[in-house]
């Protein structure tokens, strides 16, 4: 169930650290990108690096956050925002277009490279795995954008009152009505509907 991303943080002695996660809803192959361009940006922070090259075979992505293209996709525009807001933590970030079969390549040689590698129990890099039940932006609300409300409420108050949350686009709107098909209210509880139809129940994360 679900669509898998990775990202591979390469350090400056050619150490291979690769990250995946597994998005539990619905998405289109840009979001995707998004989400494991993000995904390897917040290990670089948490890593507290400032410098950073992302490589990325999308060219619609690296080109929306070079700038060079507008970004029309109301799916698109909150993952924009939000990587625009992680990249001021950095001194100096460059986002570089890799063809696709360049990085097939690129991930080969990083494969053979790290199983080369390997040769000791104590050399073994950790893979890291997660689950995201919802896009990268709804868990990065800011505590003073919260009111202390849980990142679901705007879905919440959606489903229950079908109301829309205060100072949003048309494009806004649109994207949280398409949310909350995903989402079922059982009382004063949410719950998120998986592909499964298993029904998970929502938690604050922040």
């Amino acid at each position: 169930m679900g669509n898998r991303i990775g990202a591979v943080l390469v350090s400056l002695n050619k150490y291979h650290y690769p990250f995946t996660s597994k998005l539990d809803f619905n998405c289109t192959s840009s979001m995707m990108e998004y989400e494991a361009c993000i995904m390897g940006i917040r290990v670089v922070i948490e890593r507290k690096i400032k410098v950073l090259e992302v490589y990325g075979d999308s060219a619609l992505v690296i080109y929306q956050l070079r700038g060079e293209w507008e970004t029309r996709d109301f799916k698109l525009i909150d993952y924009q925002k939000l990587v625009l807001n992680l990249i001021k933590e950095f001194n100096v970030i460059i986002f570089c277009y890799l063809p696709r079969y360049e990085n097939q390549m690129a991930d080969v040689s990083a494969t053979l490279t790290s199983m080369v590698k390997v040769n000791k129990q104590d050399e073994l890099k950790v893979i890291h795995m997660s689950i995201y039940e919802a896009p990268a932006y709804c868990y990065n609300i800011e505590e003073k954008e919260r009111d202390d409300h849980p990142w679901y409420h705007d879905i919440l108050q959606y489903v229950k009152n079908r109301e829309y949350p205060k100072q949003t686009t048309k494009n806004d709107n649109r994207m949280l009505r398409r949310q909350t098909n995903d989402y079922v209210l059982n009382g004063e509880i949410l719950y998120k509907k998986r592909k499964d139809q298993v029904l998970l129940k929502c938690v604050d994360t922040v």
